[in-house]
């Protein structure tokens, strides 16, 4: 399975793993499903059910079922962390090139870039119920394209991940630098034992926490190593400790002292 590498601060890389491409289909149709059975539902109910006259069909298609179609993959991405609830039932989600969760911007970019999918999200309301699987098969046929670029690139992106800067990985090594630092120092009485931990950013203190993380999972000690010696370095720190217990500390005298600012 292919791994990225993502460079973070410290110049230590976190690793990655690719979402797989059979995944990653499963995981849009799922979605695609999900939306196909949303419009079959939503005609169902408003013209069979209530009885919506005909004269008012175009409007509340666009208005009650083109339009959360066409915004269903941005808001969830937005609103679950990257995922769809096809990539959240696939264990994959869409992260930053920079290893953190993608910006507001990032997300748009994917979004706007999913066009060919709009001739069908749109197509059904002008023409006849029968003409959705004509549409069906043209917004599949027109994604053979988006799925040659995935193949084609080096980390299995399409053309909007290329733009916005984005990568679709399995959720397990979907490690963030922006995974939260907060721990509960709770000793009465507490002692930091390296304040100078506060002349860190909070890129830094981030970082730190993500790859004690990682390191955790992966059982990859040599991250911790090189934090470590690059952390003593900056800092001017001499401490005879364990790699992981030290930048351990580092956290929790963090969390002590920024909570008492």
């Amino acid at each position: 399975m292919p791994i990225i590498n993502i460079s973070t601060a410290f110049n230590i890389e976190l690793e990655f793993e690719v979402a797989p491409l059979p995944k990653r289909i499963v995981a849009y149709a799922i979605d695609f499903g999900l939306m196909l059975l949303y419009l079959v539902s939503m005609k169902y109910l408003l013209y069979q059910v209530l009885q919506i006259p005909d004269t008012s069909h175009t409007g509340f298609d666009i208005l009650v079922i083109s339009l959360p179609m066409l915004l269903y993959s941005l808001l969830c991405e937005l609103w679950m962390d990257g995922q769809t609830v096809g990539k959240k039932l696939l264990r994959i989600r869409v992260i930053s090139l920079k290893g953190g969760e993608p910006t507001l911007g990032q997300y748009l970019i994917r979004w706007i870039t999913r066009f060919f999918e709009w001739p069908f999200l749109f197509g059904y309301v002008f023409l006849s119920d029968t003409a959705i699987l004509v549409y069906a098969f043209s917004t599949g046929f027109l994604g053979i394209g988006v799925l040659i670029v995935i193949a084609a690139t080096n980390k299995s992106q399409r053309i909007g991940d290329l733009v916005a800067g984005t990568v679709v990985v399995l959720t397990r090594s979907a490690m963030s630098v922006d995974d939260t630092v907060f721990m509960e120092v709770q000793q009465k009485g507490y002692q930091p034992k390296f304040p100078e931990v506060m002349k860190l950013s909070d890129g830094d203190i981030n970082t730190i926490k993500s790859v004690l993380t990682q390191s955790r999972k992966t059982g990859n000690r040599d991250m911790c190593y090189r934090v470590d010696q690059k952390v003593k370095q900056v800092l001017g720190i001499n401490a005879d400790m364990l790699p992981e217990v030290f930048l351990e500390k580092l956290l929790e005298d963090y969390n002590y002292l920024a909570t008492k600012e």
